[in-house]
């Protein structure tokens, strides 16, 4: 069900399914930013080793790069309603077990590392049958209003909201922020449960279809679309630019401009607030542009913006003047995301959706913790402010890859029986 406001722009009916959707993935970051918050904390209470607590972290990442493109060829096999709310079942299980180890004094930092990889895992199924379900239950031209809804809500909760509960449910328990997070997947499976919606209708697999096939196919499928494989190209280089920026962002704050703690707690809330900003931006503003002009011109103008917010973080030293670029940094942000799920949920041929999507999460994670590598090494090379510009060349040559998406009259789908190719702008 969709509606359209004032502008003609078409957007997605709150009543019905995907009111539900948006209030099951926002309960959920909220859950999510709980215990994201408190694991570290939890972890310096167990050891002193920075090597163990940053393993912690990294176990974040780690189930993507080893298990994204699996995650993806089974959204598309199953039932992505039903893979979603069993997948939050068991994360809450699991949580709350977690959260009862901890009330009783038993975690350890083994228990740690073991919950941070498990639930990721699930979630590389989870996030991928999320976006294959999403075109089921609003129609393809409400598809960039419901994903900004979607990403801007989720910010609130998770950006925003989150943060100030984590002290106030530590002083009751060590373990409240977990057995939080565990009741909200359980009410998020709930509500995910409750949708009434009909399966989509896919061929027959092959006999002797493999997984390892399919998710070949995925990847073929992305790299035939010339607007698919150039938004997933621009999307690596802007997450490697962002994970050297943020890796070494403490330190540009701290040492380079000597504003301390506080410098960079206003730096992240500048960040926070453009990117939740940019969500009612993506929705009220980008779609519209992306309607004239196409999503992909819709990216590269979110590029520029960000590459020019980078350019004046890495050469005047104020704290002002970072600030200024922190904010539409993060706004342009939530702009590009939201045009690329939507140009990728829309050209994706319905049956490939989870494995197209997988692949640009997989790609997506890949250049974060490679970015933080590269950050590092630049700043102690080239200065503190080098990883900022560093991501700015980054951006700028994601803006550059863009160009070949810019070619009108693009398919969507390419047809095997001959009929007629559907063209949009890209």
């Amino acid at each position: 069900m969709t509606t359209t406001d004032a502008a003609g722009v078409r957007a997605p009916a709150w009543r019905g399914g995907f009111g539900r959707l948006w209030t099951a993935a926002v309960v959920s970051r909220f859950g999510d930013a709980l215990r994201t918050a408190a694991l570290p904390l939890l972890a310096v209470r167990l050891t002193d080793d920075p090597l163990v607590i940053a393993s912690v972290t990294a176990c974040g990442y780690l189930p993507w790069l080893l298990f994204g493109l699996l995650g993806g060829a089974i959204a598309d096999r199953v039932d992505q309603r039903r893979a979603m709310w069993a997948v939050d079942t068991v994360r809450g299980s699991l949580v709350a077990c977690f959260a009862l180890a901890v009330g009783l004094g038993h975690a350890s930092v083994v228990l740690l590392i073991a919950l941070a990889f498990t639930l990721t895992t699930l979630q590389t199924l989870f996030d991928n049958a999320s976006t294959a379900l999403l075109p089921s239950l609003v129609s393809r031209e409400a598809l960039g209003s419901a994903n900004a809804r979607l990403m801007t809500g989720q910010q609130l909760a998770g950006g925003l909201l989150a943060g100030p509960f984590v002290p106030l449910l530590l002083t009751v328990g060590a373990a409240m922020p977990f057995t939080a997070d565990a009741a909200t997947y359980l009410l998020a499976a709930a509500l995910v449960a409750s949708l009434r919606i009909r399966a989509p209708e896919r061929e027959p697999r092959p006999a002797g279809s493999t997984l390892r096939a399919e998710i070949g196919e995925g990847l073929r499928a992305l790299r035939r679309d010339r607007v698919l494989r150039a938004t997933c190209t621009a999307t690596l280089l802007c997450n490697i630019g962002m994970g050297a920026l943020i890796a070494t962002l403490v330190l540009h704050v701290t040492r380079w401009l000597h504003t301390g703690n506080a410098g960079y707690a206003a730096a992240m809330t500048a960040y926070a607030a453009g990117s939740f900003s940019g969500g009612f931006v993506a929705q009220r503003v980008a779609q519209r542009v992306a309607h004239r002009i196409g999503r992909a011109r819709s990216l590269l103008l979110a590029g520029c913006v960000q590459t020019s917010s980078l350019v004046l973080m890495g050469t005047v030293r104020h704290l002002g003047a970072l600030l200024v670029g922190m904010t539409p940094l993060g706004a342009m942000n939530m702009v590009w995301n939201v045009n690329q799920v939507t140009l990728m949920q829309q050209r994706s041929p319905e049956s490939m959706v989870g494995r197209i999507s997988s692949a640009f999460r997989t790609a997506s994670t890949s250049g974060a913790p490679l970015g933080a590598l590269l950050g590092g090494a630049v700043a102690g090379v080239y200065g503190l402010n080098g990883p900022a510009l560093f991501a700015a060349v980054l951006f700028a040559l994601a803006v550059t890859s863009l160009i070949p998406a810019l070619k009108p009259d693009v398919s969507v789908v390419e047809p095997d029986d001959g009929a007629t190719t559907a063209h949009v702008k890209p």
